[in-house]
């Protein structure tokens, strides 16, 4: 019997200033490997002195978490946890917090609490400069982003970028620029691009077909092909909608697709490479594990959304893509 066999699972919880819990877990593994797993807030610095330390560890997608080899991995975690962590962390708090106090940022998006506190409407562009602030997550009680007085420096240096977005999203500024978008060559050829995606179809090469029902990448995002018809694609539409299939040497068919689920998404094999050029010119690949770590965070956010929308919530687009609790690393 394993040492993970004879262990019961065990979970160690930590809690610093700032942000949510990191946690230290002793799973019994169906695979027979002795470890201990490790999940924590994303922040790339972090992440770097993580692998560093140790560099046998592999992020597990199933588990969403850290997962390291050995005996001993649960006490070499739980001492890299304490060394990383205590007094370095509580330092860095009191300078921010007297650095903001010194010069604050006013702004209706921002609140100053036990931490900093930050509500907007949904921006791509804000997920993207908090996802950058160290330490900054995501807090899906609260809707919002919270980035400890220690990352007070690198929000402060993004703050004119995550303004300027969230006021160019707030509903009035999206309506206005809709209306003045109305009627316009602009507004016809976004409307027929969305009516074309609603036909859930995509043009593949009549002499390389791809497989159905498995996960794979197309100049769409990742899909699952759930037919092919044999229906001729017309060139005009190709052209129109599909250019990464120009130019149009052989003969294309139309294939029909849905999302894959997010079960589907971890459960499938990545490439060991990026996708040669002959594959990007037919259309479709099997996808790289980036690329599969961006879909994954995609499809839980659509099933968050499908949750939400059954409890008659309202949902507000995935800010929330960034997991408190375990991030995967970065690409």
């Amino acid at each position: 019997m394993t040492g993970a066999a004879k262990a019961e699972d065990r979970r160690t919880d930590t809690s610093f200033p700032g942000g949510p819990s990191f946690s230290v877990e002793t799973p019994e593994s169906p695979e027979g490997k002795v470890g201990a797993t490790a999940s924590f807030p994303y922040d790339r610095m972090t992440v770097e002195r993580f692998r560093s330390a140790f560099p046998a560890a592999r992020w597990r997608d199933d588990l969403r978490a850290w997962f390291v080899p050995g005996t001993r991995a649960e006490d070499r975690l739980n001492r890299w946890l304490g060394r990383e962590m205590a007094g370095v962390l509580a330092y860095a708090d009191a300078r921010g917090r007297d650095a903001f106090a010194f010069d604050p940022i006013k702004s209706s998006y921002l609140i100053a609490a036990d931490d900093l506190r930050v509500r907007t409407p949904y921006s791509r562009t804000i997920v993207e400069e908090m996802r950058a602030v160290p330490w900054a997550w995501w807090d899906g009680d609260l809707k919002v982003w919270r980035v400890p007085f220690r990352s007070w420096e690198d929000l402060r240096r993004r703050w004119p970028t995550i303004e300027a977005a969230a006021h160019r999203n707030e509903p009035q500024e999206r309506q206005s620029r809709q209306e003045a978008r109305r009627g316009t060559p602009e507004q016809a050829a976004a409307a027929a691009r969305a009516a074309e995606r609603r036909r859930r179809r995509y043009p593949v090469r009549n002499t390389a077909l791809p497989p159905l029902g498995s996960v794979v990448m197309t100049h769409l995002g990742a899909v699952v092909f759930t037919e092919i018809n044999g229906e001729l694609a017309e060139d005009d539409v190709v052209r129109t909608f599909y250019p990464a299939m120009v130019p149009l040497e052989q003969t294309l068919v139309w294939t029909t697709w849905r999302k894959p689920t997010h079960e589907e998404l971890v459960k499938a094999w990545p490439a060991r490479q990026a996708p040669h050029e002959a594959e990007l010119e037919r259309g479709w690949w099997q996808p790289t594990i980036a690329e599969l770590r961006v879909e994954r965070r995609r499809a839980a956010s659509r099933q968050r959304a499908r949750e939400t929308s059954a409890n008659g919530e309202r949902f507000r687009p995935p800010a929330s893509e960034q997991l408190a609790t375990a991030i995967a690393p970065p690409e």
